[in-house]
């Protein structure tokens, strides 16, 4: 299975646990928000009626308490239900200014004994309203001097909640785990047609490549043999220079395909020694063009990767400089977090702003010459990004910047 069909697999699935995960989200945390709104409804009926269903006559400190309504709102279920005066399970503890404990208002629960519900209530006291112990809610309020704490019990309320909850987690990885097998039988179905037409445009290209290698020999045999009779002249080194486009020209139509699926060989790659032996080779060609070089080349910075491929990177990046350089170069190498970043910049007639398209296949920029093919720097993106690493182009005040981070 190639990259490319891994990379649609992972993204794929990675949408659908996104949008899964956002859905289950909302869902579930719309429910519980809904119940604990019951459950401020109740502890709010119950602060109407100082923390009883019972209507009380008088407050806790004595004084004549103000006529309150009897009867609650009904309806068929939630916090109105008729049932909820007979199946809540609550307390509610008054506490003086000083936090003493006047009274126990009402004590309808099991889990605790008045004393512990004291307790409980009166760590409470510095709260206004939220959940404790997991699923007990409470509320403190205030009322002619006396402080009341309600907790009531939505343990049982809140089990349908949490069931919801662990359906939809596993309700999620069962989604993902079809979906990744539905996506194994779509992913083979788009692309074993990329795939074979991959192949045959590979072998179409070998077999191109052959055809053409063939009068390219013969050309520069006979233009070999010429300088040998004659010596050589303009006419035979414009033909070497033609020629040698063509090859290289040819050695990189052989790297295109649909997929990029080279067969690395990862090691330790002086990078240093790479770029300072690139440079050295093309000096000359640099001096004879009347390019200014200047390198500032960090030493011993190495990477883990495939030497032949960051070779080519390496010398592509040269090549690219010598070519389209007006007056100067420069390279700077350096080792940082573990990882090589290589600038190469150059002064170039081009307008400011972002220039990664000249990363793209058969794509010249606007200062190309007409011998460029637009797979140069193609190709160093492609083996960059075969090894984890970054590239990236920009123009700023006429100096153009190639930035590789390995």
């Amino acid at each position: 299975m190639n990259k490319a069909e891994k990379k649609f697999r992972l993204y794929a699935i990675l949408v659908i646990f996104v949008l899964l995960t956002v859905l289950l989200a909302v869902i579930n945390g719309v429910n519980f928000t809904m119940a604990a709104a019951d459950a401020d409804e109740l502890t709010g009926m119950l602060a109407d009626r100082q923390g009883a269903f019972e209507h009380k006559e008088n407050a806790p400190d004595g004084t004549e308490a103000p006529p309150r309504d009897k009867d609650f709102r009904m309806g068929p279920m939630g916090p109105a239900s008729p049932e909820m005066k007979a199946s809540l399970r609550y307390f509610t503890i008054a506490f003086s200014d000083k936090g003493e404990t006047v009274e126990t208002v009402a004590f309808n629960v099991s889990a605790v004994t008045e004393e512990e519900a004291a307790e409980w209530a009166r760590s409470l006291l510095n709260q206004k309203t939220g959940w404790t112990r997991g699923t007990y809610r409470y509320r403190v309020y205030k009322d002619r001097g006396t402080t009341f704490v309600t907790v009531i019990d939505q343990g049982r309320e809140l089990l349908p909640s949490f069931r919801i909850l662990i359906i939809s987690a596993i309700g999620e990885a069962l989604a993902l785990a079809i979906g990744w097998f539905v996506l194994l039988g779509i992913s083979r179905r788009i692309y074993a047609p990329l795939e074979e037409a991959d192949r045959k445009q590979k072998n179409f290209i070998k077999n191109a490549n052959k055809e053409f290698r063939i009068p390219l020999t013969i050309i520069g045999g006979d233009t070999e043999l010429t300088e040998r009779k004659y010596g050589p002249d303009d006419r035979t080194r414009s033909i070497r220079r033609q020629l040698g486009k063509l090859n290289e020209l040819l050695d990189k139509l052989g790297s295109v395909g649909v997929f990029d699926d080279g067969d690395m060989s990862p090691a330790e790659v002086p990078i240093s020694e790479y770029l300072a032996a690139a440079l050295d080779r093309e000096a000359e060609a640099f001096a004879s063009r009347g390019l200014e070089l200047t390198a500032d080349i960090a030493p011993d910075v190495t990477v883990n990767a495939d030497p032949e491929a960051i070779g080519g990177v390496i010398d592509e990046i040269v090549c690219n400089a010598l070519k389209y350089a007006l007056s100067r170069v420069s390279f700077r190498l350096s080792g940082e977090n573990g990882y090589a970043l290589l600038e190469a910049s150059n002064d170039a007639d081009l307008p400011d702003g972002s220039a990664d398209q000249a990363f793209d296949r058969f794509t010249t920029l606007q200062n190309a010459k007409e011998d460029s093919s637009g797979l140069g720097l193609s190709s160093v993106k492609q083996t960059v990004r075969a090894h984890n690493g970054r590239a990236s182009a920009s123009v700023s005040e006429g100096i153009f910047t190639l930035r590789i981070t390995l």
